[in-house]
């Protein structure tokens, strides 16, 4: 069964929209198509707006807000995880980032184990910005956003 993960793309009039940055040494170099909309794994018995509105609250340290939420359907990243997502229209100040932490040996095969966080920047941006440096299969999020804005 592929991995599911739900998320938040936040946006505000302009339009602009929040993508962040995966924290962690596999990142810290690359740029264009590896960002991504606050996001997270879910179990399959949990629901997916719950879990959205969690990942979203441990990645960038806000609640977001819940009220009005735009349904923005599902991809599947080439990596074969299914992503569910929902829109939300709200500020967030990319200065107050504070992403919870995760835990792997690195160096590789050093015995040590390291944290890092799971999100390491966030940028508001225009759709154009955004197609260049999310994900590829997380565009789309953005262009349903869009056509639903009008």
């Amino acid at each position: 069964m592929s991995k599911r993960s739900a998320g938040i793309l936040l946006y505000r009039p302009g339009p602009q929209v929040l993508v962040v940055h995966p924290g962690g040494p596999f990142f810290r170099k690359k740029d264009a198509g590896a960002w991504s909309i606050p996001k997270g794994e879910y179990e399959p018995d949990e629901d997916p707006r719950a879990a959205a509105l969690r990942e979203f609250a441990e990645e960038t340290g806000t609640r977001p807000p819940d009220a009005n939420l735009i349904e923005l359907g599902e991809v599947k990243q080439r990596n074969g995880k299914l992503v569910t997502a929902w829109a939300a229209e709200g500020e967030f100040d990319v200065d107050a980032l504070r992403s919870n932490h995760f835990e792997i040996e690195w160096p590789p095969r050093s015995g040590r184990r390291q944290a890092f966080p799971e999100v390491d920047r966030a940028l508001w941006c225009d759709p154009e910005t955004a197609r260049e440096k999310l994900n590829p299969a997380q565009v789309a999020f953005v262009d349903r956003l869009l056509e639903r804005l009008g």
